[in-house]
């Protein structure tokens, strides 16, 4: 069960079998039912989450409006950042998309070893930092990118998005009202 985890940490940053299984301590699976949230608003983020089956969306509501902010695959990390740090009511939701399968790696137990565990320790700084780029990354798309460029590297990197969320999930994703994409989804 555990397998594609360690393999996906191993990626970012070779652990020993040592290492592996201390960070197992604090590791749990929880089952998640497509709609079921795996953390909801004002609920503090105390996990780094991981998805070994399924999918989820992360989203906020800003002025009444569900804004997608990320969808996580399979062998995907995801969390509330903000609130993972600080220690603060989350304004994201996470919710299961389809029947899930997540890792979850308590925040507490990675305090604990990225202290005591070098190889850990660089690990989290190699998760942090991964997580850092895929932000600028993200904020640089909507920036610079327009809105067809963005939907077509979302195709590109998550193909079969649009078997598993709606249309307007993903509009509100790519930063673009139900009715560009319809648009663009047109001319392509």
């Amino acid at each position: 069960m555990f397998q594609n985890y360690l393999n996906r940490l191993n990626e970012i940053n070779s652990i020993s079998q040592e290492s592996q299984e201390q960070l197992l301590e604090y590791t749990s699976v929880r089952k998640i039912n497509k709609g079921e949230f795996i953390l909801e608003n004002g609920e503090v983020c105390k996990h780094i989450y991981f998805v070994n089956k399924g999918f989820v969306r992360i989203f906020y509501y800003k002025n009444g409006k569900d804004i997608t902010e990320w969808f996580a695959n399979e062998n995907q990390f995801f969390f509330s950042i903000a609130s993972y740090f600080e220690n603060s009511p989350s304004r994201l939701i996470i919710e299961a998309v389809e029947d899930c399968e997540i890792i979850q790696l308590s925040k507490y137990g990675i305090d604990k070893l990225r202290n005591i565990n070098i190889e850990i320790a660089n690990l989290i700084l190699q998760c942090i930092s991964g997580s850092l780029i895929f932000s600028q990354k993200r904020m640089d798309s909507i920036q610079f990118e327009t809105a067809i460029q963005r939907y077509n590297n979302l195709l590109a990197e998550q193909p079969k998005i649009l078997n598993k969320v709606s249309l307007q999930h993903i509009a509100s994703f790519l930063g673009i009202t139900h009715e560009t994409l319809s648009r663009i989804r047109a001319k392509i």
